[in-house]
C-alpha cells in the first residue's frame, strides 16, 4: 500500500489501472488499495498544485508564528482545533522552539491578511502573540517546483 500513497503523492491524477500497470498488480486490488487508505484515513485527500500567479489569481499567503497558552488538561490540541476552524487556514503545524504553531494562510490582500490576525487570530484568549511573514516567491510547493520563464532564468556563464 505504501508504494500506492507514494505515487499518488507524487501525481494525484494517476488512475488505479496506470498504479496496477506500474506496480504490475490487479487494478482492482489497487482500487481497493486505494478505498482502504481513504477509509482507515491515511489518504485524507488529493489535490492539484496550481500556480495561482500564472492562473491570474491574486492571492497573498503568509505564514504566522504563533505563541500561546495551552489550555490546562488539553494541551495544544483544543487551541489547534480553533485556529484550524477558520477557512483562511490553509495549514497549521505544531512546532518546535521559539513559537508554538505555524499557521499558513490565504487572502486577497495584505488587509485582508492582517485582518484576519488582528480580528481572529490574536483575539483568541490563549494567543499570546503572533509574527506574520508574507510569502513574496513560490519555488517549490508540495514537492513540485515551480517553473520560470525562460526569460526569467538566470544567465548561466561557463568559463
Amino acid at each position: 500500500m505504501k508504494k500506492i500513497l507514494h505515487l499518488l503523492e507524487s501525481d494525484a491524477t494517476l488512475t488505479a489501472r496506470q498504479i496496477a500497470v506500474m506496480l504490475e498488480k490487479e487494478e482492482a486490488e489497487v482500487a481497493a488499495d486505494i478505498a482502504a487508505a481513504r477509509e482507515s484515513g491515511a489518504l485524507l485527500g488529493m489535490r492539484a498544485v496550481v500556480d495561482w500567479e500564472k492562473a491570474g489569481g491574486d492571492y497573498v499567503t503568509a505564514m504566522i508564528e504563533v505563541r500561546v497558552t495551552p489550555q490546562r488538561g488539553e494541551g495544544f490540541d483544543r487551541v489547534a482545533e480553533r485556529i484550524y476552524q477558520y477557512e483562511e487556514v490553509q495549514s497549521l503545524y505544531l512546532m518546535s522552539g521559539g513559537y508554538d504553531f505555524l499557521v499558513v494562510i490565504t487572502g486577497r490582500s495584505l488587509r485582508e491578511v492582517a485582518l484576519f490576525v488582528s480580528e481572529k487570530l490574536s483575539a483568541l484568549e490563549s494567543v499570546t502573540g503572533t509574527a506574520t511573514h508574507f510569502l513574496l516567491k513560490k519555488y517549490k510547493e508540495g514537492g513540485v517546483a515551480y517553473k520560470t520563464a525562460p526569460e526569467q532564468q538566470e544567465r548561466v556563464l561557463f568559463i
